[in-house]
């Protein structure tokens, strides 16, 4: 395991592969690098694959200090110091996404291109999954909202032929005070005033029928950010990334591929 040590003193651990132009990969809130395994090998025919466990998860140190979606990409940016990567595209889902937008708007000089996937802007301007899947993931029922993550994150049909293991549904080895941070840090993300500032070729990706993160935030991202496409991927859910792979890594590869030959 490679780490490298940020300015507080945290130990973060990530993980560099494959070969060519750096793609950063980001991972959902509460979850480690493994939320990118199914998919990571897509890109390695033309980009290799950088991927941190963020504070609180996987092999980094879990402090019980404030945590905030700024400080994840202050964390990222600490890495890529680290293996001196000057830029990078960055590719965040869910709260990966709310850090992209960190990154992207607080350090455009370290960031090529950027995709955000499945995420929102924070803050009011969101919008807010309703109370039924609030309530379902509140439930207390040993198993009851795993159960409830995993239909929001994939469709019936996909997960009839993917019983699992699923890695998108949390780090099972993360501390409760890890959780909480994780949780506030993404309950108070708002970047609305930063989006405009980014100058990045920006793609906007979507499972039309995210619950979890309603597919509704993903307009108000791409008309917030100058000149960003929006691509709604048909029929999925949240992890849009996985169920769709073999459509949405390529969209992403082409995406990445067009925007580094722009001026």
């Amino acid at each position: 395991m490679t780490y490298t040590t940020t300015p507080d003193g945290t130990r973060i651990a990530y993980q560099l592969q494959g070969e060519g132009p750096v793609l950063v990969l980001l991972a959902g809130q509460a979850n480690n690098h493994h939320w990118w395994d199914s998919v990571r090998t897509d890109f390695h025919p033309a980009r290799s694959t950088l991927t941190l466990d963020y504070r609180g998860t996987g092999q980094s140190d879990k402090p019980n200090t404030p945590h905030s979606t700024e400080l994840f990409a202050q964390d990222v940016i600490a890495v890529l110091d680290d293996l001196g990567i000057h830029r990078a595209d960055i590719y965040g889902t869910s709260m990966g996404g709310r850090v992209a937008q960190q990154l992207a708007a607080r350090h455009p000089h370290r960031v090529d291109a950027l995709i955000l996937g499945c995420t929102s802007p924070g803050g009011p301007h969101s919008i807010e999954r309703g109370n039924d899947v609030r309530q379902a993931l509140a439930q207390t029922q040993p198993g009851a909202a795993r159960q409830a993550l995993l239909e929001l994150m994939y469709t019936p049909r996909w997960l009839a032929d993917h019983p699992g293991p699923h890695h998108t549904l949390g780090d099972p080895g993360m501390p409760a005070h890890s959780r909480r941070r994780h949780l506030a840090a993404s309950n108070r993300h708002n970047a609305w005033d930063l989006l405009p500032s980014i100058s990045a070729p920006t793609l906007v990706l979507h499972g039309t029928d995210d619950l979890l993160n309603p597919t509704a935030n993903a307009p108000l991202l791409a008309d917030r950010i100058p000149d960003a496409r929006l691509h709604l991927i048909p029929d999925t859910r949240h992890a849009y990334f996985e169920e769709a792979r073999t459509h949405t890594s390529p969209l992403a590869l082409d995406f990445l591929t067009t925007a580094s030959h722009q001026p």
